[in-house]
């Protein structure tokens, strides 16, 4: 493994843009399409928040996504951050109404991605790796965990990730510098860049 730790934010594929307009319009085939994209990557985060209560706040949080969507308006990369302020305003509401910490544990068997069923083993591997991962990443302090959450996991730049958290873009970036900066000495690599990075 090289000693370099970077956030790279992959752009949408067009044909999520496109499912994107198509279920503002009510097809119920294209909503589908952007839960499957979507759906993952805000268990991930929310499991961080909420630990095993994240698929409840999920179906909260896709509740209203559902609802809202016509009025929604912007492109995916603006659909996601929307769609992630949305689970985070869910789990801050669920965290209020059990008056307790989120929970960092999480087990393999909770984590549902959607993806292609061609390779069991890789598949596997994304799963046990994305255990210890997320279990790192919710150890973190709250405001590191959820900037490299909406950064990596989530994949949103920092200006969206900024919109989520209610914070500058900057200070997401040093948040997720941090996060990540913090996790590199766990791990025994260390970031190649600074905060300013993207």
């Amino acid at each position: 493994m090289s000693g370099r730790v970077t956030t790279r934010i992959e752009p949408p594929d067009q044909s999520l843009e496109v499912a994107l307009q198509t279920a503002q319009a009510g097809d119920e085939v294209a909503f589908r399409t952007i839960y499957r994209d979507l759906q993952p990557r805000l268990l991930r985060y929310l499991r961080a928040l909420v630990g095993g209560d994240a698929e409840d706040v999920a179906a909260d949080a896709w509740l209203q996504i559902a609802r809202d969507i016509r009025s929604f308006s912007g492109d995916y990369d603006r659909f996601r951050g929307w769609a992630s302020t949305v689970a985070r305003h869910r789990a801050l509401d669920h965290l209020r109404r059990l008056n307790r910490r989120p929970e960092t544990s999480v087990q393999i068997d909770e984590l549902t991605d959607l993806v292609a069923r061609d390779d069991t083993e890789r598949d596997a591997l994304e799963r046990i790796s994305t255990d210890g991962a997320v279990a790192l990443i919710g150890a973190l302090p709250r405001d590191q965990a959820e900037a490299v959450l909406l950064r990596v996991v989530v994949g949103l730049d920092s200006k969206e990730a900024g919109r989520v958290l209610g914070k500058r873009a900057g200070a997401v970036r040093t948040a997720a510098y941090r996060g990540l900066h913090r996790l590199a000495d766990q791990m025994g690599e260390r970031p190649a860049h600074g905060p300013d990075g993207e």
